[in-house]
């Protein structure tokens, strides 16, 4: 009795003149032979990762640790790869099951980058306590600072981009999106900004510089707060802008003129929605404006939770609601909703950008945070590029307003950005 060829499993369910192969250690091929885009199964390890988790999870150990391979690029092998798994079907897994499982199922031990599931985190705390949350975000974004200036380029802005036009650049585009946010914010010299989830300190530099207002940015990474204080500082804008290394929630100043919230409402967990905004009422003046950004559903009856692969190994504890469920938690705890505005297609080429920075600096960021770390953003920005292009995320910007006494908004008649 001959043992079936490993990519014989596959037959059936890659289409055979597509535009993926998926070829295996033993030499044998499934799908196109002579398609742009091939999957490569290296080791017997990468089927065991295939089979013990099948999806998203299992496809992300195997590429992880270095015992799948891909040739034409992984946002080309996403494009072809997730619309054939999304149709499989029982009898798929089956077959594969029958044909591999005798020489391929077996205990494997998980990649070190990987975190366990969120029932195990427990021992952090509940989800999106003070503590878990402080772990969480320093898991995302205390990889290293060099890690992202190789990634995200000189802006050191992790948010979505504003493009201007088709043919601008990155640094462009997201000097625009903090130039957008200022506009929209109404900031004007003197004015007092409140700036939670800052990052490296982008929007805070900015809002100092361009519209001379006194800037607090607040983040959960000691990382970022170090970074943007030193930058600051070299700048010169110590007397305009200071980060934080502080949970939001621990803020004491109020009386604020604004609030920047960008992409932060990703971190907070649906449930904790309404107290984030109440928190974020209380610290405005009247007639003081929230602009809230962030990645969104594309409606308001999917899960919350993010997939295994962006929950065990991008963002833990991260959730994600239809623009519907933030603009209602908005208004029930005293915000006006003034405007909204959909970025989608200018995350996507967002994006598109940060890959092609890892692209070009690849050796130097696997110097610097290791090769399975180096795979694990490579896998993630990717997939996200192509989350947003398919329209199964979108990225909202929510203006609010604080009314003041009698209803009065202080808002124009007609939009001024």
């Amino acid at each position: 009795m001959t043992t079936p060829r490993i990519a014989s499993a596959f037959e059936g369910i890659i289409p055979p003149d597509g535009q993926l192969a998926v070829t295996a250690y033993d030499g044998s091929v499934a799908g196109n032979p002579d398609a742009p885009v091939r999957l490569e199964l290296s080791t017997p390890e990468a089927v065991t990762y295939l089979l013990s988790a099948p999806g998203e999870l299992g496809l992300a150990r195997a590429y992880v640790t270095g015992h799948l391979k891909v040739t034409g690029g992984l946002y080309s092998l996403l494009d072809v790869l997730v619309p054939i798994i999304d149709d499989l079907h029982l009898r798929d897994g089956i077959k594969l099951l029958r044909e591999l499982a005798p020489t391929h199922l077996r205990p494997v031990q998980t990649p070190p980058e990987e975190l366990p599931g969120r029932t195990r985190r427990a021992a952090l705390g509940l989800r999106h306590s003070r503590n878990r949350d402080s772990v969480a975000i320093s898991r995302h974004y205390d990889v290293s600072n060099r890690f992202y200036e190789l990634v995200l380029g000189p802006s050191m802005a992790y948010t979505c981009a504003c493009y201007p036009t088709a043919d601008a650049t990155l640094e462009e585009a997201q000097w625009q999106k903090f130039d957008l946010v200022c506009r929209k914010l109404a900031l004007e010299p003197g004015m007092r900004l409140l700036d939670v989830g800052c990052g490296w300190g982008g929007m805070a530099m900015h809002a100092a510089e361009h519209y001379g207002v006194d800037v607090l940015g607040v983040t959960l990474s000691r990382e970022q707060a170090l970074w943007a204080q030193k930058e600051i500082a070299a700048r010169g804008m110590s007397d305009k802008a200071e980060v934080r290394h502080l949970d939001y929630r621990d803020v004491t100043e109020t009386g604020f003129d604004a609030v920047s919230s960008i992409g932060l409402t990703e971190h907070v967990g649906a449930r904790n929605l309404p107290a984030y905004f109440k928190f974020l009422h209380g610290k405005l003046r009247p007639q003081g404006r929230l602009l809230n950004h962030c990645i969104t559903r594309t409606n308001t009856t999917a899960p919350h939770k993010v997939g295994p692969f962006f929950d065990r190994y991008v963002f833990p504890d991260g959730e994600l609601e239809g623009v519907g469920e933030i603009a209602s938690a908005m208004q029930d705890n005293g915000f006006e909703i003034r405007h909204d505005e959909n970025l989608r297609e200018h995350y996507a080429k967002t994006l598109a950008a940060w890959c092609a920075n890892l692209d070009e600096n690849w050796e130097e960021a696997v110097q610097d945070a290791g090769i399975a770390r180096a795979r694990v953003w490579a896998l993630y920005l990717a997939a996200s590029q192509l989350a947003f292009d398919r329209h199964q995320l979108e990225l909202h910007q929510l203006l609010g307003v604080k009314v003041g006494d009698k209803g009065a908004s202080g808002m124009p008649l007609r939009p001024t950005w």
